[in-house]
């Protein structure tokens, strides 16, 4: 019997699965990211998680032929290590992977990922069709893309292919993102950043609302729970709606999708507010096939899913790899 291991890295928790030869999941542990001293401290938090799995799943760690690592980046893919993580501390400079791993596991194939690019192969390997064209796009605290072009998933030279959300939408540059730099899809449309999206378009206009536009607490989930009794959280959806829409747009146009799944804690509690806005504005913004845009089949499992297909697929989701 075969056994395959997916670990998903997060700025806030690492996840481990341990499945069989058929995919089907005998056993799973998470546990806080550790927010220091160093990186090795989150390597042996991960070894230790992962440690924990296998026992639960009653093998020993060197029985799992391949690992899949879905991972916040930045990613270093040459050393198998994420480089200087932005939503961690700063003490916290390199994060070694897939060495250790490797070493724990006793195996070489060993697969890392950046988290979106995780996703892609999580949605492509368990899509009815396995498609060889498509995106997996995340709305959450960021905004990023995993991208899979005629059957290969792009990763770039170190890995950190898809950060579509540093992608300059607003040439005005009217609001800053969190990387530094302005006018970029994520300043608007992260969940981090709508909230300061909204109090940018209410110090515009000063219009009445609902919203608790001065409470210190004042979230996304606000803004979107507001919209249907509130013009003015209405009006920040659309506009939201619009940033996207225009981010997708620039996805279509540069890979040619087939299709485009959405996840990320914004488009999963707010579908419907989160998706129909961008599948109303395709036809007017896209001049090439406009591709299916569907929400994750995965939920909130889709990198750690991804991860553990990318063991059982050498790195690709590709269902003719097993």
């Amino acid at each position: 019997m075969a056994y395959y291991v997916g670990v998903d890295l997060g700025a806030t928790n690492i996840r481990a699965v341990v499945a069989d030869e058929d995919g089907t999941v005998i056993a799973s542990r998470s546990d806080g990211t550790p927010r220091g001293p160093t990186g090795i401290a989150v390597t042996e938090a991960i070894l230790r998680v992962v440690r924990e799995t296998c026992s639960e799943a009653g093998i020993r760690p060197n029985q799992a032929v391949a690992a899949g690592v879905a991972s916040i980046g930045p990613l270093d893919l040459a050393e198998g290590a994420v480089e200087n993580p932005a939503n961690l501390p700063d003490t916290i400079d390199r994060i070694p992977l897939t060495g250790p791993l490797s070493v724990l596991l006793d195996t070489e194939r060993v697969y890392l990922h950046n988290d979106t690019n995780a996703g892609v192969i999580g949605e492509r390997f368990h899509s009815e069709r396995n498609p060889d064209d498509m995106v997996y796009v995340t709305i959450s605290s960021g905004v990023g893309a995993g991208v899979c072009v005629d059957g290969n998933v792009l990763s770039g030279w170190d890995g950190n292919a898809g950060e579509v959300g540093h992608m300059t939408l607003d040439p005005q540059g009217l609001l800053t993102c969190g990387c530094g730099h302005d006018g970029h899809w994520e300043a608007y449309c992260s969940g981090n950043n709508i909230p300061r999206y909204a109090e940018f378009l209410y110090e515009e206009d000063d219009v009445e609302t609902s919203l608790p536009i001065e409470d210190p607490d004042f979230s996304a989930a606000d803004v979107f729970n507001h919209a249907e009794d509130d013009e003015f959280a209405r009006y920040v959806v659309d506009q939201v709606g619009h940033w996207n829409a225009m981010g997708i747009a620039n996805i279509v146009h540069a890979y040619a999708p087939l299709t485009i799944y959405v996840g990320g804690a914004v488009a999963l509690n707010n579908p419907d507010l989160t998706l129909d806005p961008i599948r109303e504005r395709m036809d007017e913004m896209v001049m090439v096939n406009v591709p299916q845009i569907e929400l994750t089949t995965l939920g909130d499992e889709v990198v750690v899913q991804g991860a553990l297909a990318s063991a059982m697929t050498g790195g690709t989701g590709d269902r003719s790899r097993l």
